[in-house]
């Protein structure tokens, strides 16, 4: 059992002589806040209008943490040994102990979680305040995060109090919980630790199911206002089926009878289940088909990816639904409800969501360099491009989402192509559109892929259909380098988590294996030396000369650890530091580095460029 994905949480501190567990996203309705909360937050709110914010509830003002310019955060063991936890971090370290050591796929070492879930809500006596929640509950395979996003941004236009639940997170726990678009602040973690909602009433309660939906720990919901399934694909098989008809049933799980459901168009396999699922629960059912370009009229969704426009279209009907249900839609609109037109509040909720490490891209600009000078001096010489992708159609998603904002970078008519510099991103709160100038246009490009997943996933299925995507828009890899990620499914760290650069004891096999897999596919063979074997962690050839990056020519193999096209580097903090050496070596090149496969990957390089 996951501490942090069944949201069971310790506190040790606020009542004397008392430990007690307790749920900490579901909020008691009757209690109600009598001050204003001045929120300060140092991650990215998921929209930033703040006008039209009416509705009978308390309004509390937003505002974003400036961030101070610091040195690194990458210590040595030495170093952790005397560096005192905060309050923040002891609170993690609760956390992370509640988190087992269980691999996927393995027997659950307790039966019946979700019974035992329903168990501890009643002990507490949140059951009724659970069931007094608005709802939108949403299970799927692909969008499921990005589909709640676009929820909360559209109540939010339309004047409603929202509280979010999505997970993974990527960088700081708190990212799982958002009231009003905004992560819940660090004081306020401490200060609720497991009822940190309940005195922020919220009028929409939007909750992502965590895995499957029929045994997870969100089904304790009972009543929800409408429920939602994204697209579905085969996905964490070891545990939900593997059969897109057992997927189907699992996500199908969180279908209440009577309750409305919706969906977008699935396999014909899973949508039989769906359906008959549906059918039973007597759940009246719609499938929602994407927007056309012609009935959004030009609007641009902040998330980008056309598989975004089936997430959009599912939220917009999850929020229709949702403000017809509650009473709502005929306070707020004068037109009817079924008038295909979308209201100017969906629009720009749309327009405005945003969701870290989904196809965002990120200007890297050094470390200690003022806002001025990332653009006139280093802007774009190395740019990020990052989306998780851990199964085949999101895979393809992502490779079709990378070959067309790399080729619309490759425009110089295309002046106003949507970015997002980390550092600006963190104060401004929102996404900043620059102009390129010619002078950026007349340097070359490298296309870099930065990759890892889980030893659980198929990287013999992943890579391939990446490359092959990418290759059919005749976009094309120069390197690839494999790094492990810094994050661990065991432990829960906040974003301001110290990073060690400690490699001792490091284990690269599954990176090597990965490594083995990308060449056989750009070289069509097998690669016969044994890399792990002659690689040494404190050897000065550790990394690759900064040419590995720009020499054309394919000499087989370069050193220990790197071959032509490919190489494997221990540590992300290093391998940021060298792509940043290589472009100060090379201003004349630009690097397009793509960062997929795991999100906790995503998350690690979102937290070293934010720096």
């Amino acid at each position: 059992m996951n501490g942090v994905d069944m949201l069971m949480v310790t506190s040790y501190n606020i009542y004397p002589k008392c430990k007690m567990i307790g749920v900490s996203h579901f909020p008691w309705r009757h209690m109600k806040s009598t001050v204003k909360t001045n929120w300060i937050s140092s991650c990215l709110p998921a929209f930033t209008s703040i006008h039209n914010l009416t509705g009978q509830r308390f309004v509390y003002k937003t505002s974003s943490e400036v961030l101070l310019e610091r040195g690194s955060n990458v210590v040595t063991n030495g170093q952790l040994q005397n560096f005192p936890l905060s309050s923040y971090e002891t609170a993690m370290e609760k956390l992370s102990s509640l988190i087992t050591r269980q691999r996927r796929g393995e027997k659950p070492p307790v039966a019946n979680k979700l019974e035992r879930m329903s168990k501890y809500l009643k002990i507490l006596g949140l059951e009724e305040g659970i069931n007094r929640l608005n709802i939108i509950h949403v299970a799927g395979t692909k969008g499921k995060g990005s589909t709640c996003i676009f929820c909360e941004a559209i109540l939010r236009e339309c004047g409603f109090c929202t509280g979010v639940f999505t997970s993974p997170h990527l960088i700081d726990v708190r990212e799982r919980f958002r009231i009003d678009g905004i992560d819940i602040s660090e004081d306020k973690f401490l200060q609720y630790f497991w009822d940190c909602w309940n005195l922020l009433e919220v009028d929409a309660a939007i909750i992502e199911v965590g895995l499957g939906g029929k045994e997870d720990s969100t089904n304790v919901i009972k009543e929800p206002t409408v429920c939602g399934i994204t697209s579905l694909g085969m996905d964490h098989t070891e545990i939900l089926g593997d059969t897109l008809g057992q997927i189907a049933s699992q996500k199908a799980g969180i279908f209440k009878p009577k309750v409305p459901a919706f969906t977008v168009p699935q396999p014909p396999e899973a949508m039989e289940v769906i359906l008959e699922r549906a059918k039973e629960l007597m759940v009246p059912l719609e499938v929602t088909e994407p927007f056309d370009y012609k009935q959004i009229k030009g609007l641009k969704l902040r998330l980008s990816g056309n598989h975004q426009f089936y997430n959009a279209a599912l939220a917009v009907s999850l929020s229709r639904c949702w403000l017809q249900r509650t009473g709502n839609w005929g306070e707020i609109f004068q037109n009817d409800f079924q008038d295909p037109n979308l209201p100017d509040e969906f629009i720009r909720g749309l327009s405005n969501a945003h969701f870290s490490g989904r196809a965002q891209i990120v200007y890297d600009s050094p470390p200690n360099s003022d806002s001025s000078a990332i653009v006139t001096k280093t802007f774009g010489e190395l740019i990020f491009y990052l989306d998780g992708a851990h199964s085949p159609e999101s895979m393809e998603a992502c490779a079709k989402w990378f070959s067309n904002a790399v080729r619309q970078y490759d425009i110089p008519s295309h002046s106003s192509f949507e970015v997002e510099n980390a550092e600006e991103s963190s104060e401004n709160g929102h996404i900043s559109n620059q102009s390129k100038t010619l002078e950026q246009f007349e340097k070359s490009f490298r296309r870099i892929l930065i990759f890892n997943c889980l030893d659980v996933r198929n990287p013999h299925i992943l890579l391939p259909r990446l490359v092959n995507t990418c290759a059919s828009s005749g976009i094309h890899f120069s390197r690839a380098l494999f790094v492990p990620s810094m994050s661990k499914y065991t432990k829960v760290t906040s974003g301001a988590s110290v990073i060690s650069s400690d490699l001792h004891g490091i284990d690269l096999s599954w990176q090597f294996n990965l490594q083995r897999i990308w060449e056989k596919i750009t070289h069509g063979k097998e690669v016969t030396t044994s890399l792990e074997k002659d690689f040494k962690i404190d050897s000065k050839e550790i990394l690759p000369p900064h040419e590995f990056l720009y020499d054309d020519s394919s000499n087989g193999l370069h050193s220990r650890n790197y071959l032509a096209c490919s190489a494997v580097i221990p540590s992300l903090p290093m391998t940021i530091k060298w792509l940043r050496d290589c472009v100060k070596e090379h201003p004349s090149t630009r690097l397009q580095v793509l960062v997929t496969g795991s999100l906790h990957l995503v998350g690690d390089v979102l937290k070293l460029l934010k720096r």
